[in-house]
């Protein structure tokens, strides 16, 4: 089973992107980055070891960290709203 799904990922992106075709939206990318880094994180507490997918998570993290950089950057409100929204300690 995946943990991504199509519905979820719409609902991500229909919820952060403004809508669920705009897909490239910066506060869209961050929200699905920012899932699928919470789903890493629970996979690697129990598979401590799997180091390709502590690897993955960190190149996730990076993205992010340079998405909300950007978005820091061009409109503080929204990433100031972002970050609370999706509960990322900054």
């Amino acid at each position: 089973m995946s943990y991504l799904t199509a519905e979820k990922k719409q609902e991500i992106f229909t919820k952060f992107g403004k809508s669920e075709t705009n897909t490239g939206s910066t506060e869209g990318q961050i929200a699905l980055f920012t899932h699928r880094i919470s789903h890493l994180t629970e996979h690697l507490k129990s598979n401590r070891k799997d180091y390709s997918t502590q690897r993955a998570l960190l190149k996730l993290v990076g993205k992010r960290r340079r998405l909300l950089d950007y978005l820091k950057d061009r409109e503080i409100e929204k990433y100031r709203a972002l970050i609370k929204e999706l509960n990322i300690r900054k």
